[in-house]
């Protein structure tokens, strides 16, 4: 699979503007998926704006992603608020996978950093679950940023079926050295290709750290190509990476990590591996 990692710095505030990004992104080279970084349809520091620019069913952001999802023949990973559908009132800090044919799936954050300087907890409501959603003949598993801190969330996704782990990010640059390390941890204990894209540029004083990578099933970097993109910032980046989806059923009988785990009670998710 040829994945564009977008390590872009959203235009804050405007979710029209980041559209057009990912449009001229998608243009930019040919790409089976795309991915985008974490709440990159409205940027990160927008306080109490994310609940008039989060996400409802049938908002026009989602019909524009679909239209260039089918336009570009592309699926596209990439982070939105979003509206909650069991809870009125209420948000999540959510990433968005919308299929070549227009259809969507939603994930939304599980942990919510509200620690130094972060405020997620005062803005969104977190969930308990993570499912892998069908993409082709395949899972993916999606998670956001500080997800990548609990091992439980890539093993759920794991054991449900994914083939490829999707994390994205806004994450400071000073966080970055931890993800180095945390990163190439959750693709050898799931014997899984794990593919990040975090955010650049500056917003309100805060310094995105970017770090962008795509890693194997055994926790190696997969080397990419640099895409070139008209009107990119110094620090911005587009890289395309070749994964092997077929890499996980050749590299676990020599690590059976997930084997061994799922003959645990209660280790499977309920109602047993993801089917699509």
């Amino acid at each position: 699979m040829r994945i564009l990692l977008a390590e872009l710095a959203p235009v804050l505030g405007e979710p029209d503007r980041n559209l057009d990004r990912i449009d001229a992104a998608l243009r930019a080279g040919p790409a089976d998926l795309a991915v985008f970084p974490e709440l990159f349809l409205t940027g990160y520091r927008v306080g109490d704006r994310f609940h008039a620019l989060a996400l409802a069913p049938g908002d026009p952001a989602y019909e524009r992603l679909g239209s260039l999802a089918r336009e570009r023949g592309c699926a596209i990973v990439v982070g939105a608020p979003t509206r909650s559908a069991e809870r009125p009132g209420e948000i999540h800090n959510a990433a968005l996978l919308v299929r070549p044919d227009g259809t969507t799936h939603l994930q939304a954050k599980r942990f919510l950093p509200t620690f130094g300087p972060f405020e997620e907890g005062v803005h969104f409501t977190e969930v308990d679950r993570s499912r892998p959603a069908a993409l082709g003949d395949r899972l993916v598993g999606l998670e956001i940023c500080y997800d990548a801190f609990f091992p439980e969330v890539s093993r759920e996704l794991a054991l449900g079926g994914a083939a490829l782990l999707v994390a994205i990010s806004a994450a400071p640059v000073t966080s970055r050295r931890l993800f180095d390390r945390v990163l190439p941890a959750r693709a050898i204990e799931n014997a899984l290709p794990v593919v990040y894209v975090n955010r650049v540029g500056v917003e309100d004083g805060f310094v995105f750290g970017g770090g962008s990578v795509a890693l194997d099933a055994r926790g190696e970097v997969i080397d990419g190509r640099p895409v070139e993109l008209p009107g990119m910032a110094p620090e911005e980046r587009l890289l395309s990476v070749d994964v092997d989806l077929s890499a996980p059923s050749r590299w676990r009988p020599f690590r059976p990590v997930l084997r061994d785990v799922s003959t645990r009670p209660g280790a499977l998710p309920e109602g047993g591996p993801a089917t699509g």
